[in-house]
């Protein structure tokens, strides 16, 4: 079964790869254009309604779709919707995965009542939640396999996004709160999402962990093949920091 997992995310991946080309087109050209860009921003520093026309009408004159990427995010909520309901009717956890996959098949299809499905995958069993219970206490905890799903939808989106340290500075000069709170407001989103997975990963069989981690994970590497480390540029370039002052006092 979770073989069946990854075979499915790696097919959805190549489908829905036409539609995501176009965004990821638009965030190499915003990298190409970033200079450009942010001239016009300073020149309408103090009106913020003529900075987007601004931008909005260079875009359009260089053929940047930043909404391009709706339709692909859509369309993964929709897969990720379904595989939530199919997950929960199928992989149970009470023994009849086979009965409950014949329930979803025409007669042709259907698997004989001796079938047995390996639902075994690594360390998990794909049926049941991926968690960590502590004995003698209360408390369970998400496990390896939801952590790093988590932590992939954050390059993910990460990655998804331009490099925003130029935008950063030009919002601490701007008298307008308004700038300030859009690039908080892009930070906190980087996080709500993984951690809305890391919740709810915890009352749902492992398979949905599993299609969610690798399919973000395609997600990245794509994205870098197509136009670098987009908003984890500065990320990088700390680490490198790090690791430079690290080597240098060693």
């Amino acid at each position: 079964m979770g073989l069946a997992i990854i075979g499915f995310t790696i097919v959805l991946r190549f489908l829905l790869n036409p539609l995501t080309r176009p965004y990821m087109e638009s965030m190499k050209k915003m990298k190409e254009y970033s200079k450009e860009i942010d001239k016009i921003k300073k020149r309408h520093t103090d009106d913020k309604k003529k900075q987007a026309m601004a931008v909005a009408d260079f875009y359009k004159q260089k053929g940047i779709k930043p909404g391009a990427g709706c339709l692909p995010y859509l369309l993964q909520i929709i897969v990720l919707i379904a595989l939530f309901n199919v997950f929960s009717r199928v992989l149970s956890s009470n023994g009849e995965v086979i009965n409950n996959i014949n329930s979803l098949l025409i007669d042709p299809l259907k698997f004989t009542s001796e079938t047995t499905l390996n639902t075994r995958f690594l360390y998990l069993d794909v049926t049941k939640p991926d968690v960590i219970k502590i004995p003698n206490f209360p408390i369970t905890l998400p496990g390896p396999l939801l952590f790093l799903a988590a932590f992939v939808q954050v390059l993910s989106a990460k990655i998804m996004t331009p490099y925003v340290e130029k935008e950063e500075k030009l919002a601490k000069k701007t008298p307008q709160e308004s700038d300030d709170f859009s690039v908080a407001f892009q930070k906190s989103s980087l996080l709500t999402f993984p951690i809305f997975t890391l919740l709810i990963g915890m009352s749902f069989a492992s398979g949905l962990a599993l299609y969610w981690f690798l399919f973000s994970l395609f997600q990245v590497v794509q994205q870098y093949r197509q136009s670098g480390w987009g908003g984890l540029t500065g990320w990088i370039r700390k680490v490198k920091v790090l690791k430079s002052t690290y080597e240098t006092s060693s």
